[in-house]
């Protein structure tokens, strides 16, 4: 890994030594930090495949790298910058001009804190993974062990489309109500052991109000392996959590029942909003209910195609919206989804 990062950071030293225009300059840093095929963005991707021992000084290595080859890209396009502003018939630069604003964006605080969590995973080797949007009732209710009558499949609460016939015959389809079916669309598809997380959005036909809304995000994470106990699963939120806040944060584990777990346990944090003394946020209860956690019920790991005498697992899915409410102070989750830029630039 030392030698592949090294190796890298010539490479694009030596050909910012041949850059000429400020678009060369783009074009080399997609080249090599394009979230998705970047070249140094691949070789931290691959962290996952280094063993526990290593990765804290793969880490600092990479960061080190990352920090200089950063700042040769400003000094190069300082550099440009300057010989542009030399170009032309004459070098006469009006210091006493106003200077031109400009607008530039930012992400959004959702999409911040997804990434905090997509690097956070990483780095415990957890591959992250997508599922579509729309989807069938038997990923996210069949497969998951919902019994046929249960209310969640009535329109109230999910948003049907269509039936539509398919190689399975005549299926029904929706917008996922949750992510927990892209579980199952994983399994099907990989060998056990695997870890792996799976961000986005997820749709229900329910009223808003400071703490609901009916397109929100989610981020779930599933561990599958021979061994994996409720103890680990605790320190797993604990870890993540205090990862994103950058502080311990005080969670708790109560009974719940839902149907794709067995045992089930609804997993609460302290409200950081009012630390604890009652909010509208956390309904002036103190905690603010995170996300349902617990092993996957047998019935699940069998839709999966996998043996539940022999595998094992702990799911836990985090209300992404409800998490980036906490660690910015937010009391009403329709902020964040109003596209008001006067919002939006706080962050």
């Amino acid at each position: 890994m030392k030698e592949q990062l090294n190796k890298i950071k010539n490479n694009i030293l030596a050909e910012l030594e041949r850059t000429e225009t400020l678009q060369q300059l783009e074009d080399l840093h997609k080249k090599y930090f394009s979230r998705k095929s970047g070249d140094f963005s691949r070789l931290i991707r691959d962290v996952k495949n280094v063993s526990q021992e290593m990765k804290p000084a793969v880490g600092r290595l990479i960061n080190d790298v990352k920090k200089e080859v950063e700042e040769s890209f400003d000094n190069i396009k300082k550099s440009l910058n300057n010989k542009m502003a030399g170009t032309g018939e004459s070098n006469f630069f009006d210091l006493t001009l106003p200077g031109v604003d400009q607008n530039i964006g930012t992400l959004h605080p959702i999409t911040q804190v997804k990434n905090d969590l997509d690097d956070a995973f990483k780095f415990l080797g957890f591959e992250i993974y997508e599922g579509p949007e729309i989807t069938s009732e038997g990923y996210e209710f069949d497969n998951l062990n919902f019994p046929l009558n249960h209310p969640v499949r009535e329109s109230m609460d999910t948003y049907w489309i269509k039936q539509q016939t398919t190689k399975k015959g005549m299926e029904k389809f929706c917008l996922r109500p949750h992510l927990t079916g892209a579980s199952v669309r994983y399994m099907q598809t990989h060998k056990p052991p695997f870890r792996f997380v799976y961000p986005g959005r997820a749709f229900r036909s329910e009223a808003t109000d400071a703490g609901h809304e009916r397109c929100f995000y989610q981020y779930e994470a599933l561990i599958v392996n021979e061994r994996i106990s409720v103890a680990g699963g605790k320190i797993l939120v604990k870890t993540i959590l205090e990862r994103v806040f950058g502080r311990e944060v005080r969670i708790r584990m109560r009974t719940g029942f839902f149907p794709f777990v067995e045992p089930g346990f609804e997993i609460d944090m302290e409200c950081l909003n009012c630390l604890g003394k009652g909010c509208s946020v956390c309904k002036h209860k103190g905690w603010v209910e995170m996300m349902p956690g617990g092993p996957p019920h047998p019935n699940v790991l069998r839709a999966g195609g996998l043996d539940p005498k022999k595998w094992q697992g702990f799911y836990i899915n985090i209300g992404l919206d409800r998490l980036v409410m906490m660690k910015y102070g937010i009391d009403d989750i329709r902020l964040m989804h109003s596209g008001d830029l006067r919002f939006l630039r706080q962050f």
